[in-house]
């Protein structure tokens, strides 16, 4: 849901900030006074071309930003993109100066208009004139039939993987056969190198390196050793000896007082201690070997370890897993015939499962078009038209047809006028039917929701329609109307009308006014309370000269809209 948009030096707008509700929220205000302008800010915020243009004379910058909640696709759409989430809000900012330079931010982390393009879809649908952003392209028309039908594609998308990685595979291993010989000849080559080193554990340069160290110093460590063993054990006046003696006496002075018990312990630990001590020592002095072979043995067996890690790996365990790679895949192609066969079956298996799970999806895709075809014209045509409609699906069985969500073309095709053929939505001339086409589609979708006992996730989560009500009045706007209000109750929906019937409806309204301040023109937005839209539906209703009579219609047009 959009929960703000705020825009300065944006065009006549000086500094403007509204607060977005759930439900219906519609914009009025008379011809000229910017409505379309916030619909083409937050058109720009969600990835929209912008141009130097849109900046406010005498300005350096214009600056944008909106908040919508937190989605959890847009979620994952941030982290896709390396951007920290920030609570269960997603905060949009988008900076375009004078001079023609932009910035966009993220959560107020720097970001590109490429993310902004690939948030879009997951936050709002701007359905404007002229123009559909995020157009509803083939991929979102099947995501609403797929939504209307209640269709899962999980089984086709399991399907499609395993095939896919097979294909994959087996295209891998019929590669040009000299490059198979010659990569054979390289993994031959490194398996071998890697295997003659007789890799022994992953830490062996560690412990290499660790008994070098020893062995460079083994005189020094010797006489260090043997000192402390003599000071600690041997000497005449060992520290062993001493500790002994004195122990002795505590020990003799507990027997007649307690108090000496626990100095006797602590005494008799430590001379404990000093033996361990003592005796480690001297093992580590007994098995220093100082012979010069045994050094340069080691200095050989580390240059080994070296250049196999400036080849393979920054560390042994890298080298090791390399050297298994290399003869799996060596493997591989000296049992490439064999491996060949397998993988012909197992890809021919793999297409038979997708195949049978895709005819079934596009069964169900079938039976719910025609569903939806029925119950889509009658929608659309309570909206001042009289359209035929038709979801043609084409199964398109060639392998590179094949995708995760089916083989199906899908299109949604309308003629708006009697005796037209029918043609692809998006070739619609008139922005102002495109928009009613797809309110319409959006509330058979919703209204099955409703009906439906699974409940579904609105997609997306904000709907915009920019003027939707272009050549419509009387019963069609009221239609247009309760159908706005039926889809919001399952979304938030944004609405730009001119028409009070269509006003009527809404849970916040709007009202969008042109001022001057010190001699300039400025836009502002504010949402008015109940008598105030009571006073804006007088007027669209009568114009600028408010009578008793508009003024009673327009109360009664909104009582009856409750």
């Amino acid at each position: 849901m959009l929960l703000e948009l705020r825009a300065e030096n944006y065009a006549v707008i000086d500094r403007s900030a509204a607060s977005f509700g759930p439900g219906l929220n519609l914009m009025t205000g008379e011809t000229g006074a910017g409505k379309s302008i916030l619909i083409d800010a937050l058109q720009m915020l969600l990835g929209g071309k912008a141009s130097s243009d849109i900046v406010r004379h005498g300005e350096e910058r214009a600056v944008l930003s909106c908040v919508f909640e937190l989605t959890p696709s847009a979620e994952t759409v941030l982290e896709a993109n390396g951007i920290d989430s920030e609570d269960e809000h997603i905060l949009l900012r988008r900076e375009i100066s004078a001079n023609g330079k932009g910035r966009v931010f993220i959560n107020n982390q720097q970001a590109t208009v490429g993310v902004l393009r690939q948030l879009a879809p997951e936050l709002a649908l701007v359905h404007s004139q002229g123009e559909t952003l995020g157009a509803f392209d083939q991929a979102q028309q099947r995501t609403l039939l797929d939504r209307f039908g209640e269709i899962a594609t999980d089984s086709v998308a399991a399907a499609y993987e395993a095939w896919h990685t097979t294909t994959a595979k087996l295209a891998e291993l019929e590669a040009d056969e000299q490059d198979r010989l010659r990569m054979a000849d390289l993994w031959r080559f490194q398996a071998q190198e890697i295997e003659q080193a007789a890799l022994t554990a992953e830490d062996e340069d560690a412990r290499l390196e660790a008994e070098k160290r020893v062995l460079s110093n083994s005189e020094r460590l010797y006489t260090a050793a043997m000192s402390a063993n003599d000071l600690l054990y041997e000497s005449e006046g060992a520290a062993e000896t001493t500790l002994g003696a004195a122990l002795k006496h505590v020990e003799d002075l507990a027997r007649f007082d307690d108090r000496f018990t626990g100095p006797a312990q602590q005494l008799a630990a430590a001379k404990a201690t000093v033996e361990d001590v003592a005796a480690e020592v001297r093992e580590f002095a007994e098995n220093i070997n100082a012979a010069p072979g045994r050094i340069e043995e080691i200095e050989d067996r580390l240059a080994t370890l070296d250049r196999l890690k400036r080849k393979y790996g920054q560390t042994l365990a890298e080298v090791m897993a390399f050297g298994a790679e290399s003869s799996r895949r060596l493997a591989e192609v000296e049992n490439r015939d064999t491996l060949l066969v397998e993988l012909k079956a197992k890809q021919e298996k793999d297409a038979g499962a997708y195949r049978a799970a895709a005819l079934k999806l596009t069964a169900s895709r079938r039976d719910a078009a025609k569903r939806l075809e029925k119950l889509a014209v009658a929608q659309i045509n309570d909206l001042a038209m009289n359209a035929r409609f038709e979801v043609r699906i084409v199964a398109e069985e060639s392998d590179s047809s094949r995708t995760a969500h089916g083989w199906d073309r899908i299109e949604y095709r309308i003629a708006t006028n009697p005796g037209e053929p029918l043609k692809p939505l998006d070739e619609i001339a008139s922005g102002g039917e495109m928009s009613r086409v797809m309110l319409a589609l959006k509330v058979t979708v919703e209204e099955g929701t409703h009906s439906s006992k699974k409940k579904k996730a609105p997609l997306p989560r904000t709907l915009v329609f920019d003027e939707i009500d272009i050549g419509i009045g009387g019963r069609a706007a009221e239609a247009v109307g309760k159908k706005l209000k039926t889809l919001s109750r399952g979304q938030q929906v944004l609405c730009i009308t001119h028409l009070p019937q269509i006003a009527a409806f809404a849970d916040h309204h709007f009202l969008i006014e042109k001022t001057e301040k010190r001699g300039r023109t400025q836009t502002e937005i504010r949402r008015m309370d109940v008598d105030e839209r009571i006073r804006e539906v007088a007027r669209m209703l009568s114009g600028e000269r408010l009578t008793e009579t508009s003024l009673k219609h327009a109360e009664h047009l909104l009582e009856m809209s409750r």
